[in-house]
Order: C-alpha cells, then sequence, then structure tokens
C-alpha cells in the first residue's frame, strides 16, 4: 500500500516490471497518470537514440504527455553499464520524490531495477583477465562462454543472454577475481529501496508468444531494417551493447549475408521467445512482486485499487 515517506513526497514509487509484450509502458502510464507521477525507463535497450521500433519505445502520443526519463541517452556507439544506471535513476527517483511527484520505474532488465532498489555490488576489474575472457569470446564464440557461465554459475546465466558477449565476459570475470558467483553479488531481496511497491506483469505463455510474434511482425512492417541501416552510419556496428540487442543483431546478420529479412524476423520472434522465458524466471525469484494478468480487464483499475492508501 502506497504511503507517506520522508522527505516531503506524497507517495511511494511504483516499479512495474515483468517479461517484454506484457503491456508493462501502458500500465506504467496509466499509473503515473493517476497517482501524478513520472515515468522513470528500466529497460537498457531503450536508453539507446534511434533504437525506437526495435525496442517498442513508447512514441510521444503514448506517453499522454506524462514525463518519460532515461529515455535516448546514450549513443549507439556507447556502452551501457548497470552502475552508470543506478547512480542515474537513484538520482531521478530522488528528484522526483522531492519534488512531490510520483517516480514509476518501468522495464524489463531485471538487473537494473535491481541496481536501483538493492544494494547491488559492484566489484572492481582486472585488466589481464577481462583482455584472455575477450580473447576466448573471439576464438570460442558467446554461446560457448555462456555454457561455461551456466556451470560455474546458473543464476547468473538467467540474467544475462547467450549473445551479450560482454555481459557474459564481465560475469565471467567477475566470478575469476572474486572466487565467487557473480551472482552472490546480487543481494536476496528485501525490504526495497525508497518503500518502492513492485507491480509485476505477466500473460499466459501461449499468448505472450502470440503477441511477441505479432509484436515483431509491426516493428519489422514499421520500418526496422531501415532504422537498422540508419544506425549503422551511426556506429551500431562498433557499439558493444546495441549491436546485440533483439532484432538489430538479427537485421545486422542479414545486412551482411543473404539479406532475407523474413528470416531475420523469424529469428528475432524466436529469440525474443527464448528471452521472455529468461525475464519470467529472474523477476518470478523476487517474492516482493505482486503480479497481475495483463490480459485482464481493467489491468490498470486492478493496479491502482492494489495502490491505494
Amino acid at each position: 500500500m502506497i504511503t507517506p515517506v520522508p522527505g516531503g513526497s506524497q507517495c511511494k514509487p511504483v516499479a512495474v516490471v515483468g517479461p517484454t509484450a506484457t503491456g508493462k509502458s501502458e500500465l506504467a502510464v496509466a499509473v503515473a497518470a493517476e497517482l501524478g507521477g513520472e515515468v522513470i525507463n528500466a529497460d537498457a535497450m531503450q536508453l539507446y537514440r534511434g533504437m525506437d521500433i526495435g525496442t517498442a519505445k513508447v512514441t510521444a502520443e503514448q506517453t499522454r504527455g506524462i514525463p518519460h526519463h532515461l529515455l535516448d541517452v546514450l549513443e549507439v556507439t556507447e556502452t551501457a553499464s548497470v552502475a552508470a544506471y543506478q547512480r542515474h535513476a537513484r538520482a531521478e527517483l530522488e528528484r522526483l520524490l522531492a519534488a512531490g511527484r510520483v517516480p514509476v520505474l518501468a522495464g524489463g532488465s531485471g538487473l537494473y531495477v535491481q541496481a536501483v532498489l538493492d544494494d547491488l555490488r559492484f566489484p572492481g576489474t582486472d585488466p589481464e583477465v577481462r583482455a584472455r575472457l575477450d580473447a576466448e569470446a573471439g576464438e570460442l564464440g558467446a554461446a560457448a562462454l555462456h555454457a561455461r557461465l551456466a556451470e560455474l554459475d546458473p543464476a547468473a546465466a538467467i540474467a544475462v543472454l547467450p549473445s551479450n558477449v560482454r555481459r557474459i565476459v564481465r560475469a565471467l570475470e567477475v566470478i575469476e577475481i572474486t572466487g565467487e558467483p557473480f551472482s552472490a553479488n546480487l543481494p536476496e531481496p528485501g525490504p526495497p529501496r525508497y518503500g518502492t511497491v513492485l507491480i509485476g506483469v505477466d500473460r499466459e505463455v501461449a499468448e505472450l508468444d502470440r503477441r511477441v510474434d505479432l509484436r515483431v511482425e509491426r516493428m519489422f512492417a514499421a520500418g526496422l531494417v531501415d532504422e537498422v541501416r540508419e544506425l549503422v552510419g551511426r556506429g551500431l556496428r562498433e557499439g558493444k551493447t546495441a549491436s546485440r540487442a533483439l532484432g538489430y543483431q538479427q537485421v545486422l546478420a542479414e545486412l551482411d549475408g543473404d539479406r532475407d529479412f523474413a528470416a531475420a524476423a523469424a529469428a528475432t520472434a524466436q529469440a525474443t521467445r527464448r528471452f521472455v522465458r529468461r525475464q519470467r524466471s529472474w523477476f518470478r525469484r523476487d517474492t516482493r512482486i505482486r503480479w497481475f494478468d495483463g490480459a485482464g480487464d481493467g489491468l490498470a483499475e486492478q493496479v491502482l485499487t492494489y495502490l491505494a492508501p
């Protein structure tokens, strides 16, 4: 339940989380509109300027005039950092609280959400270890290193896409230099920072698979291939994080190959369905989340009733 918090703010923050394509963005806007709040993005790929279609970034019309923060803050050549996101998101959240606005953290990047709400640790780095793991990734491929991570730290492997070389290497680096699993840096869920209320949105598996397929079809119809072409001119291929985003990775592969964009769409849908299952596994571990069916009648009304003082 939302209650007053110290510092002059009227309400606790709300986090709207869950798998891709469940309806989080629309719900976050509805909650912010009703509670006098503003939305803070918690989708790692929506941090990037120009990555709009493939990330299903909210349009100006979809925001309904509700301010959204931490969208379009990185160039595609920059590397997204959980530690940097933690600093910026917490600063934005605290600014909104001080202004008497309700922060609504919304997105499906579980590690980013946890970085804001929990005391996530960020161990140091070892350049020699990092360089060796980078070389192994280049020689063996991301899949082989992800399989190694799954053996050493199954919980961390759930949180990292098999195609995300940078994060796989980082997790293996932490394991090697600390002598403990990367997931040991993920605290057990306790009271969330700021007294945040966590709202989860999910849907029945078959229905969500259909929504993913339709979403990908619409993305390609809306011009995802042209968006990727434009971003290539802005350095997308050099971006260690952005180039691995779902949809963008598949289109880049076809631009370099047979240019079979129907195959790229099919591969994107398949990869997204797998990603949804990983997101579900990640978020279902957090017992603080109150889950709602995204297909239920009056979803926003149900959530607002739950949040009502």
